[in-house]
């Protein structure tokens, strides 16, 4: 099973349905997390993003950033009432402004008080609860007693990145340390991190067997076939690929108009998916240079052409050609 990270600010309902007619290869995504859910059908799940009608993919697990037991039931009771099955606990996010108020990455150096919360939550949850996770936030060796935590209790999945929250996605993901952990953990198991071509999963999945669930993340952003290359999907040309590429770019730019209104506001979210997305081309910093410093709509969709017009695809899009 292949699925897609969470992304704040790029992979929303409108990104997962746009990725979805175009590419193949996802069996699985996740909602970016909510936070603040403060009373009983809080107004911040009362949106699209969460809403069965409007997100077209088959398998949507909604994700929490948070370190409140009540909290957790509340989001979900309410995602049970919407027809989902299960929820997912950030307890990964590395950024200092999460981490430093002891949540996603930053919850993990308090064993004590995940097995509260866990205790608290399993006592009446009614829906499969998964957790995504790193190594610590401080040091690899916090994952241990963590483990010991998650295997106390049902956990429907463990998806691992194995890197440190202080690291945030600097040097290597540890896939070594994942390896070593695989024996000691009880939950079905997941591997995030790192794989950014077909040779990087081949060689991740090979060293992590019998683990055969992985989630992609930076590497799908960068290159959209990442998922039908690694499972093998019909082979196309080059020149084929960079017309579903541009096709993916203006139907995600169109229905982020549709939804903001007509609002230049788009630009950012946009600008955030080219921040990865760049790497696709040979020439992906005169790209990010261009599009980074442009504010308003027209300009960015002469941006869009100019690229799709001038800009050759790297090697990477000749994998399944």
């Amino acid at each position: 099973m292949l699925s897609l990270g969470p992304f704040q600010g790029i992979t929303d309902a409108p990104f997962r349905n746009v990725f979805k007619q175009h590419f193949g290869g996802i069996d699985k995504f996740y909602t970016p997390f909510f936070t603040g859910i403060q009373k009983d059908h809080a107004k911040n799940l009362q949106v699209e993003e969460i809403d069965p009608r409007c997100n077209d993919v088959e398998h949507l697990t909604p994700q929490i950033l948070s370190t409140d037991a009540e909290e957790i039931l509340r989001f979900a009771t309410q995602c049970k009432q919407l027809g989902y099955k299960e929820i997912n606990l950030n307890m990964g996010c590395p950024f200092p402004r999460v981490a430093n108020k002891k949540r996603g990455s930053g919850f993990l150096p308090y064993p004590e008080r995940v097995d509260e919360v866990f205790s608290a939550l399993f006592e009446r949850i009614d829906a499969k609860f998964s957790v995504k996770c790193r190594l610590g936030y401080f040091s690899p060796d916090e994952i241990y007693p963590i483990i010991e935590v998650f295997n106390k209790y049902p956990l429907s999945e463990l998806i691992i990145h194995p890197r440190i929250g202080k690291q945030l996605y600097k040097g290597e993901a540890d896939v070594e340390q994942f390896k070593a952990l695989i024996p000691n953990i009880k939950a079905p198991l997941v591997y995030n991190g790192d794989i950014v071509s077909v040779e990087s999963f081949q060689r991740i999945s090979s060293m992590v067997q019998p683990v055969g669930d992985f989630m992609l993340g930076r590497g799908l952003l960068s290159n959209p076939f990442l998922a039908e290359d690694i499972k093998g999907f019909e082979t196309e040309s080059v020149e084929k690929r960079k017309q579903r590429l541009h096709g993916y770019v203006l139907d995600l730019y169109e229905e982020r108009l549709r939804h903001a209104g007509g609002s230049p506001k788009v630009l950012g979210r946009m600008k955030e998916l080219w921040s990865y997305m760049k790497d696709s081309f040979d020439e992906s910093q005169d790209i990010w240079r261009k599009i980074k410093k442009i504010n308003a709509l027209k300009e960015y969709e002469e941006a869009v052409e100019d690229v799709f017009r001038f800009a050759t695809l790297t090697n990477s899009f000749h994998t399944n050609s």
